[in-house]
């Protein structure tokens, strides 16, 4: 393999659910810069590359991003095959499209490599179909953390219909919360909070839009975790779950 670098997606944490290209690329790694939601569990699939945490948490200290851009430059200039390793899909608020940007602009050849989104994982496991025949036709995702620190439109997303897969909303909560209701959004609409999304320790707790807040604090909701906001998350229980472990 030619020195380029690779964004990949390991996808939302079971080993099991890493594409195959994924793993390709890990094994003729020289370099592999790994976010924080990595499980280090894929690894294995590495063993000859030097490995650079860069992990990034809301809330949390995290590594600068200019810092990350220098690294990834800096060992593809040196020859090397680097992989930066991310959680979820490198282009699902992965910043894998300003990554790659970034590093075209500066002659350094990328390569995307999806991964499984945590919304898709998380929610599948819990038996939610985030799309389904006669009750949802179409799924929004939406991260409640900006980069400006402004908030999503809630009053726009609570009229259209779909199903609400909320990333990086647990500290969020009230405002969701109180945007979607404003917008509209019935108070009975369905809410799944699911935490640790396809990991042994994933949690959910099933609630409502009115109740969420009070149910979150009850249940210790904890990041990283999801919110799947609709009428397929009240569907799901009477579902068997999709996902095999």
């Amino acid at each position: 393999m030619s020195a380029k670098v690779w964004l990949v997606g390991a996808g939302p944490g079971d080993p099991e659910l890493l594409t195959l290209k994924a793993v390709r690329a890990m094994g003729e790694a020289q370099v592999v810069l790994i976010d924080d939601l990595v499980n280090p569990a894929v690894l294995e699939h590495c063993p000859n590359a030097r490995v650079i945490p860069v992990g990034k948490r809301g809330g949390c200290r995290s590594t600068p991003q200019a810092f990350i851009h220098r690294l990834m430059l800096r060992y593809a200039r040196q020859g090397k095959c680097v992989v930066r390793l991310k959680g979820g899909d490198p282009c699902i608020f992965g910043r894998g499209g300003e990554e790659a940007d970034w590093l075209a602009e500066r002659g350094i050849e990328v390569e995307l490599v999806n991964g499984i989104t945590a919304g898709l994982a998380g929610a599948t496991q819990c038996g939610i179909s985030l799309t389904q025949r006669g009750v949802a036709r179409s799924v929004t995702l939406v991260t409640a953390h900006t980069l400006d620190g402004s908030s999503p439109e809630w009053h726009a997303l609570a009229k259209t219909g779909t199903t609400l897969v909320v990333y990086m909303g647990v500290s969020s909560l009230q405002q969701v919360q109180t945007g979607l209701l404003e917008g509209g959004l019935p108070a009975w609409t369905a809410v799944a909070m699911i935490e640790n999304a396809s990991l042994a320790q994933q949690r959910e707790c099933r609630s409502s839009l009115a109740d969420m807040c009070r149910d979150a604090l009850t249940f210790r909701l904890k990041s990283p975790a999801i919110l799947v906001i609709g009428q397929v998350a009240a569907h799901a229980q009477t579902l068997p779950s999709l996902y095999v472990a």
